[in-house]
């Protein structure tokens, strides 16, 4: 078969308008107001259904193009040499650089290398050629040996030239005193060493960069994308303040400074992050005069987001907030391993953390476009509301004297609170889904392998001078993950978990999709959901009851089922001892009566899961 050189597949269609799209929702619709489909983002910024090409908007500048991101491996083992030999392994399968994680730092999660004594970095970098083309990413801690000038010690020390070293020494003094909520001096007292310090290893070779300005740290303990660019804008401005007073120049100081942001499940908001912050830090770069230039910016991607149960579903969060990181400009990306949340991950975990990388740069090839999301309406739209939320709240904070001065006055803290309880409430309400935890669990689930190494708790320093509310970073997961470890506990204290009996009411047609639903919603916080067939007759009902042995009922069927046999099947219920009786939906106008015949909560989509499985928990150990 001949096919002409140009086949036009949509020849014969009409060409498609925004207009149309509109009458066929309308449709749709049926009279509902079209802002059904528009959501909101917790910066309160719109996110419309459908969106229009953005004509000429050019590409955001960041990575070289074509060019990989930095395939980062995080290293945090206690032992140096069970770490060195970690990073060795990593380095000869795939990682192109190592992210040192030193214990009591914002980002070790408990774990991390002991100190930054020199022997310990002799054990720790043994054999690790520092010239060889790879990146090391090293995070210092306050008041816990200066890593930087010891590792920089280090490599002259082995006679290799500083100007060949990709080293990013990441000296994060303001995000560190941010998650500990304390301050051994004043800032102004800080920055001039700090200055210092930063202008010595220039002197000694080292390109950097030296300075981290660490969003990461806001969407850590619960914040908003816009809350961590202001954060991140303002750290590097006061960063930059710090190193012009302290006579560095300042087209330098600006090359001293890199960024990190977190990278999570949400692919749009997470490529317009990235995108955003090269934006804004343009911005600044031009009020200073500078002609600006692309910025390394790193990422991570977020512990907020990881779970305890039913860890293997990190790796899919990990894949699409890399996925994310990488189109929207990433120049290095650290994949935290799916266990971390568990313990200190072991060797498969860290293959996955690193194949998540590899496999979405040399088999997916996403590297290969310059931002690829340019021109697209709805991440244009989004990067530029992104803009402009996170530079007004920028503005607060250089307002209130800068990020040291919004951390002493709690300026940053409220807000990142604010947008913290929201994310509760929707957690908590299953608005927003935590596959394993929240919603689909499995509490057969076998337990996943990590090292047996106990995890390190850090006292502050009894040099704390200015004591402020900490940016603690959490997980989304945690409140639910409680309430599995407390069913744990009581099966193997008793043998058995708490229980609740789906009450079934009518055929399966009838009670299905509610049984399904409040299995789900109970296993959830462990509580072991006892499933039953159809009854019709109340008494039937009450003798499968009392042999299941359950403190608690659970009424599961339809609306025309619950109108003829839910009242009586309550009373069945609560005369066979049922201490607690939910009925699966939504009352309605029935309420009065199915509570007057013994119901006494009702579970349904969007209602408190969180409070109800909290106080069934309290019924359970009663009984």
């Amino acid at each position: 078969m001949i096919l002409p050189d140009e086949l036009i597949l949509a020849a014969d269609f009409a060409p498609a308008t925004y207009d149309d799209w509109r009458k066929l929702v309308d449709g749709v619709l049926k009279g509902a107001p079209f802002e059904k489909l528009v959501s909101k983002t917790y910066d309160g910024l719109t996110i419309e259904p459908i969106y229009r090409r953005a004509s000429g908007t050019p590409p955001v500048t960041g990575r070289s193009a074509a060019a990989p991101w930095q395939v980062m491996q995080r290293v945090d083992h206690p032992d140096p040499l069970a770490a060195n030999a970690q990073a060795i392994h990593d380095l000869e399968n795939g990682a192109t650089g190592l992210e040192i994680e030193f214990a009591g730092g914002p980002g070790a999660r408990g774990f991390g290398i002991p100190d930054a004594a020199p022997e310990t970095l002799r054990r720790l970098f043994d054999a690790v050629l520092f010239d060889a083309g790879i990146s090391i990413a090293i995070h210092p801690v306050i008041g816990r040996g200066n890593a930087g000038e010891t590792l920089a010690a280090l490599i002259e020390e082995r006679h290799v030239d500083p100007a060949n070293v990709n080293l990013r020494f990441n000296y994060q003094a303001l995000s560190t005193m941010a998650v500990n909520g304390i301050a051994p001096a004043p800032w102004r007292e800080m920055a001039k060493p700090f200055a210092g310090v930063v202008g010595g290893l220039m002197k000694r070779g080292f390109r950097g960069p030296f300075v981290l300005a660490d969003g990461r740290v806001v969407h850590d303990a619960g914040g908003s994308e816009a809350q961590e660019l202001a954060f991140a804008l303002s750290l590097a401005v006061a960063y930059l303040r710090m190193l012009e007073d302290g006579a560095i120049d300042l087209d330098a100081a600006r090359s001293a400074i890199s960024f990190r942001l977190a990278a999570d499940t949400d692919q749009f908001l997470t490529i317009a992050k990235f995108r955003a912050l090269r934006m804004l830090w343009a911005r600044i770069e031009a009020a200073c005069g500078l002609t600006p230039k692309p910025t390394f910016v790193a990422a991570e991607t977020a512990w907020r987001m990881l779970t305890q149960r039913d860890p293997y579903v990190n790796m899919l969060r990990a894949t699409m907030a890399t996925f994310a990181a990488g189109v929207g400009g990433a120049d290095a990306i650290t994949v935290l391993p799916h266990t971390l949340a568990l313990g200190l991950p072991e060797m498969f975990a860290r293959r996955v953390a690193r194949n998540t990388q590899l496999i979405l740069l040399e088999e997916s090839n996403l590297a290969k476009v310059s931002d690829p999301a340019a021109g697209s309406g709805g991440i244009e739209g989004l990067t530029q509301a992104l803009c402009e939320a996170a530079w007004a709240l920028f503005q607060e904070i250089e307002k209130a004297g800068g990020a040291f001065a919004a951390l002493e006055q709690n300026l940053i803290q409220r807000k990142v609170a604010a947008i913290r309880k929201a994310h509760e409430g929707n957690i908590a309400r299953r608005k927003d889904v935590l596959t394993g935890a929240s919603a689909f669990p499995n509490l057969d689930e076998a337990q996943v392998a990590v090292l047996a190494v106990e995890p390190a708790e850090f006292a502050p320093s009894n040099e704390t001078k200015i004591k402020f509310e900490a940016l603690s970073p959490i997980r989304l997961a945690a409140p639910f993950e409680l309430l599995r470890d407390r069913s744990d506990e009581m099966l193997k204290a008793k043998g058995a978990r708490p229980k609740v009996f789906l009450a079934n009411l009518g055929t399966a047609t009838d009670f299905t999709a509610r049984a399904t639903f409040a299995k789900s919603f109970f296993e959830t916080g462990g509580i072991e959901a006892i499933g039953s067939e159809g009854f019709r007759d109340p008494a039937a009902l009450a003798v499968a009851f009392k042999a299941c042995r359950a403190p608690l009922a659970c009424l599961c069927s339809s609306d025309t089922v619950y109108a003829e046999q839910a009242e009586e099947a309550a009373k069945a219920l609560r005369a066979a001892g049922a201490r607690h009786i939910y009925l699966a939906g939504r009352a309605g106008e029935q309420e009065p009566a199915l509570r007057s015949a013994g119901v006494d909560d009702f579970i349904f989509a969007g209602g408190d899961a969180l409070a109800v499985l909290q106080e069934a928990y309290d019924l359970a150990e009663a009984a």
